[in-house]
């Protein structure tokens, strides 16, 4: 909700209006009270669309239409006046998301759930079919879901199948990825009840995957894949699978009628209207019930007289109003016809008919609304938001894992210790041993547990796989440290986040310092087998962008099986052997200590370079005098060596009483990057797909690093760095781009 502006008129008819829901192209929804004192959604007509005699027509056709239609499971029509000025209509009012918002913010919804959202919606659509209309527009935006059941809305394109104002031959009206084939193909005369049905089966096949059963994209494409391919529907339980595929036969003939999906998906027909939403989704309806009780007084919403009488609407936006009002419109109106204006009956209200009563009282959320708590002036608990750490804390990447832990804890507690904030985090921590199997475990009780809104982690790139596509089917954020995968597409996984780069992008302060620091001329490209495609692909990174007509590179290969120290000095030989002034070695600190050793016995004094997989404490232990001058590419910092990490470094030495290890200071930038996105989205509103989709919005400025997404590269960072081995130690030379400037 957004307060009103000063050219918002003050009342519509004998509606007060208290809010604004939206705004589109077409006008503006607001939220209004009644004059018998009951919420009401009042949509209101530009006037530029005023004066244009078809769309008034248009407009007066979804009044009518909305009048003709009655359903527990229709939003109903209150009043309205299509010859007004500035036409308007208002309806029942609801602070509960559309379908498509409650997908995006929560997470496909459920099995149960959504059986019984197709139950009621087929009633819905059959009430419609049974006035004579047909819907022609069903789709996510146009379902609004509450706490009893969700509500169908906007009748703007509903006509009789035998109209043919919209029917022309050609012509394709409604919503692409969701159409019936005759829709898409404008087979005006060929659309009935039917093509309802198929919207419906995309609709329902849409709420329980998170995906439209024919894609996304330009809408030319969704309507030609609607025609001619088969939908897919991957991850649609298997008891829905028959009705789906019914629903979206290509043949109009072919398919249920709305009855027969409702008696298909009945289960016994036992009523489940009280509990069937999951619990992040009534959390949120709880959340926006409670806003809407913190409303000030109705005076407090007065505006000058002027603008009262004006009625003039301002044209920002460009979408449709019944989208922009999608997620504030529905529930009957025998729940909202009170009798009185104060807050105190619209909380009897509520909690009697069941409206605000998700799990708890409406005043229990009420109290722990943050923003109601905020005005208020605080003394009342701050909301806890949780996000869990999944990392190896007990395996083979237990150092990395144990300390993204600890920069984790004190990025919490940091977070917590802020005045004025909205929300407290609060921390789980799971172990996965650096096993992909205890991984996918750990995933899926994440995923199931509402409470948890982001996760950190994964510490490794096989945990990190494993997990994906069950964090992706939970809608659940996944923002890893250490983690560089190179093959996770940005639209298929939109709730990944890593913030450090890809693994391939290391090559880069590689070549730089080859070409700039060491001048090298011929360079000797070891691709170790045994770090599989990392290797080869960072191997191939150096090569493509060092070859040139003054430098030459040769790649030589170790096999995943080389362990006989022969092969080691056969490979330093063959590096003196080829003249070359330069090494890069792609493989761990074990190999990549046997090498050092053997380039120091064969007599090679030339530039030797690896990547954080060697730059480990056992090299130095391992390759001994020999580890000396040896140059590392890594996407992490040494927070000793840098000012703005002085107060963390302070922090965790009095916590841990060391200094901070690497990648404890990345968790912490990690932490407190996904506490702002919550933040900008206000907790009222950090639901998993929210956060997700902030994150790309978020620009982060922290001690190590600034977090923000490059649409271009598909990343949230370039931070890379050089080591250096020294005196049997590893020091930080910086950004490779100032090293080698």
């Amino acid at each position: 909700m957004e307060p009103l502006r000063g050219a918002d008129p003050a009342r519509i008819a004998g509606y007060r209006l208290l809010r604004r829901l939206g705004a589109g192209g077409m006008g503006v929804v607001y939220l209004a009270r009644s004059p018998g004192g009951g919420l009401a959604a009042v949509k209101v007509i530009r006037a530029a669309h005023a004066d244009d005699a078809g769309f008034r027509a248009r407009f007066r056709r979804e009044v009518e239409t909305g009048s003709r239609v009655v359903n527990p499971w229709v939003v109903p029509l209150f009043d309205a006046d299509p010859d007004a000025e500035s036409p308007w209509l208002a309806t029942a009012f609801v602070p509960g998301p559309s379908l498509a918002e409650a997908v995006q913010e929560c997470g496909p919804l459920p099995y149960g759930t959504v059986r019984v959202l197709g139950v009621r919606l087929a009633e819905a659509l059959d009430a419609v079919h049974g006035a004579g209309l047909v819907h022609r527009d069903v789709k996510p935006g146009n379902v609004l879901l509450a706490v009893d059941g969700p509500r169908m809305i906007d009748f703007g394109i509903a006509r009789m199948p035998e109209d043919t104002a919209l029917t022309a031959s050609g012509m394709v009206v409604g919503s692409p990825g969701f159409l019936s084939p005759e829709q898409a193909q404008g087979r005006g005369r060929e659309i009935g009840p039917a093509s309802d049905v198929f919207s419906l089966g995309c609709l329902l096949a849409y709420a329980v995957t998170g995906e439209r059963p024919f894609g996304w994209g330009a809408a030319a494409g969704m309507l030609l894949r609607t025609v001619h391919d088969e939908p897919d529907l991957d991850g649609v339980p298997e008891p829905l699978l028959p009705v789906l595929r019914g629903c979206l036969a290509k043949e109009p003939g072919s398919r249920p009628t709305v009855a027969e999906v409702r008696r298909a998906l009945d289960g016994g027909g036992e009523d489940e209207g009280g509990g069937w939403l999951p619990g992040s989704l009534t959390r949120l309806i709880a959340r926006r019930s409670a806003a809407v009780l913190a409303l000030p007084a109705v005076e407090a919403t007065e505006v000058s007289d002027a603008s009262a009488t004006s009625g003039a609407l301002d044209a920002s936006g460009a979408s449709g109003v019944s989208e922009a009002a999608g997620a504030t419109t529905a529930v009957g109106a025998d729940l909202l016809r009170g009798r009185g204006a104060t807050r105190r009956r619209l909380l009897v209200l509520g909690s009697a008919a069941g409206v605000l009563a998700a799990g708890g009282t409406a005043a229990w959320w009420a109290a722990r609304d943050p923003g109601r708590a905020a005005a208020q002036g605080g003394g009342s608990r701050l909301p806890r938001l949780v996000v869990a750490l999944h990392a190896d804390l007990s395996g083979g990447g237990r150092t990395t894992g144990r300390a993204q832990e600890n920069g984790v804890r004190l990025a919490v507690d940091r977070f917590n210790s802020r005045a004025g904030r909205a929300f407290d985090l609060a921390l789980q921590v799971h172990d996965d041993e650096g096993s992909t199997t205890l991984a996918q475990q750990i995933a899926r009780r994440l995923a199931a547990d509402d409470r948890v809104r982001a996760v950190l982690g994964p510490t490794t790139d096989a945990c990190a796989k494993a997990t994906l596509g069950l964090y992706r089917q939970a809608l659940l954020p996944m923002v890893t440290v250490s983690v560089g995968l190179d093959d996770v597409s940005p639209t298929t996984y939109r709730m990944y986040a890593a913030t450090r780069p890809d693994d391939p992008t290391l090559a880069a302060p590689l070549v730089a310092y080859l070409v700039r620091t060491a001048g090298a001329r011929r360079t000797v490209l070891v691709d170790d087998a045994a770090e599989g495609d990392f290797s080869w692909r960072l191997c191939t990174g150096v090569d493509d962008a060092v070859r040139s007509g003054q430098r030459t590179t040769v790649r030589r290969t170790l096999a995943a099986e080389d362990d006989a120290d022969g092969d080691f000095r056969a490979l330093a030989e063959s590096v003196t052997g080829a003249g070359a002034d330069a090494v890069v070695f792609a493989g761990g600190y074990a190999r990549a200590a046997r090498l050092a050793r053997a380039l120091r016995s064969a007599g090679y004094s030339g530039a030797r370079l690896a990547t954080q997989r060697a730059l480990d404490p056992r090299f130095l232990a391992s390759a001994g005098d020999a580890a000396e001058g040896w140059v590392f590419a890594a996407p992490f910092l040494d927070p000793t060596r840098v000012t703005a990490a002085k107060p963390f470094v302070t922090a965790y030495r009095a916590r841990f009483g060391t200094a901070p290890p690497w990648y404890s200071a990345e968790a912490y930038d990690a932490t407190l990057f996904v506490a702002q996105a919550m933040t900008d989205l206000g907790a009222a509103r950090a639901e998993r797909g929210a956060i997700a989709g902030r994150l790309r919005e978020t620009d982060y400025r922290g001690i190590t690093r600034r977090l923000r997404y490059d649409s271009s590269t598909y990343r949230y960072t370039d931070a890379m760095y050089l080591f250096q081995a020294t005196g049997g130690a590893f020091r930080w030379l910086g950004d490779y781009r100032n090293v080698t400037a």
